[in-house]
């Protein structure tokens, strides 16, 4: 059980970005810890990458797109120039497919590596399962955890002011799915809302369950569940389960709200999308424009990814500055405006408010 720590008072206002070496001259050393494959995760590697160019840590060419996330990281570590820090090329981990089985094994493999090895000044943990994992480790390195539904419910921080860990730091972001669904409520005023999920511990938790449940309470609508399997399947089979929950939740709902889920890949969500458009029915994707472009109603989005790399790179260099990953500000909500379809709108016969209109940032006429 990781040994918690009374939080210690934040005295790292001041400790700067500014590049440097470790103090005995040596690099630094970044590892990489993945829940599984997911396009949010490399997309949140990249925009990381950028922001510790942009604060002068590293130049690296334009990351080719079309990799997976190990052939991602495989680039980053052989095209990095850096006099400061390097993305060590062996320190990846991935239970596969979001494979619980796999994880105890992945563990001990990380836990190896570090006691016996001591090369890793810092790990990248990318998810809900690997932000838990390294918890259960204890995280014996300084640990940013990113691209987490809920870090509180998952039981990966003590509070969302707190992680609890002196090594750990953890993107929170208060009611993000709230905000959306409030969103879309007031934009679709509807009374049934459709959600599709694993309905596994896991599953309940990457698609924020229990917060979505809690909204409904309060503003009034029904929920319409969809258990679509996926642990354990190969990756066709989940891709069938989830596009044919959607067919069956859109014949039965207002709307829908599109969560996270193994079988949606930017490969798949137009699928979704499309079966959600034949039905006539308003869809809102919690994972932003992307979906929108592909088909999917509207999202919140940000334009420009830029604050968020910043935000991620500036906490990587205040730690190899001397910060403890406990002491900085976890709490962070990005800049996000409103993606709209514009062309799925008129499929499904949906007319956008003015100001939706209005207060759209990227609207879509195709996809």
């Amino acid at each position: 059980m990781p040994r918690l720590h009374r939080p210690m008072a934040n005295r790292n206002r001041n400790i700067p970005t500014s590049p440097r070496r470790r103090p005995d001259g040596a690099k630094w050393r970044i590892a990489y810890v993945a829940s599984g494959e997911h396009y949010n995760y490399q997309r949140i590697l990249r925009v990381i990458v950028d922001g510790l160019q942009a604060l002068g840590w590293l130049s690296v060419p334009p990351i080719p797109d079309g990799l997976s996330d190990r052939e991602t990281w495989e680039f980053l570590a052989s095209n990095t120039h850096s006099d400061v820090l390097e993305f060590v090329a062996d320190a990846w981990w991935s239970p596969g497919n979001f494979d619980n089985s796999r994880r105890p094994a992945m563990r001990q493999a990380i836990a190896e590596r570090l006691n016996e090895r001591h090369d890793i000044d810092l790990i990248v943990a990318m998810g809900t399962l690997a932000g838990q994992d390294m918890v259960a480790l204890g995280a014996p390195v300084p640990t940013i955890v990113a691209s987490t539904s809920d870090a509180v419910a998952a039981h990966i921080v003590k509070s969302a002011k707190d992680s609890g860990l002196d090594n750990l730091f953890v993107h929170i972001y208060p009611e993000r799915y709230a905000r959306q669904l409030r969103l879309f409520y007031d934009t679709v005023p509807f009374k049934t809302l459709g959600l599709v999920y694993e309905n596994t511990q896991e599953g309940r938790i990457f698609s924020a369950v229990d917060a979505i449940e809690r909204l409904a309470g309060e503003l009034g609508f029904t929920l319409v569940h969809c258990d679509a399997r996926a642990q354990g399947l190969d990756a066709d089979t989940a891709v069938r389960n989830v596009v044919a929950c959607y067919r069956e939740t859109s014949a039965q709902v207002d709307a829908v709200y599109v969560s996270t889920h193994i079988g949606i890949t930017p490969l798949t969500i137009g699928r979704v999308a499309q079966v959600l458009r034949e039905a006539k029915v308003p869809s809102f994707s919690m994972h932003g424009s992307e979906d929108v472009r592909h088909g999917i109603l509207m999202s919140l989005a940000q334009s420009d990814h830029t604050a968020l790399g910043l935000f991620f790179a500036e906490t990587i260099a205040r730690i190899f500055n001397g910060a403890q990953p406990r002491q900085l500000k976890q709490i962070w909500r990005d800049p996000a405006t409103i993606a709209l379809n514009l062309e799925t709108a008129r499929v499904i016969g949906f007319d956008p408010p003015v100001d939706v209109l209005l207060a759209a940032d990227e609207v879509y006429e195709a996809r």
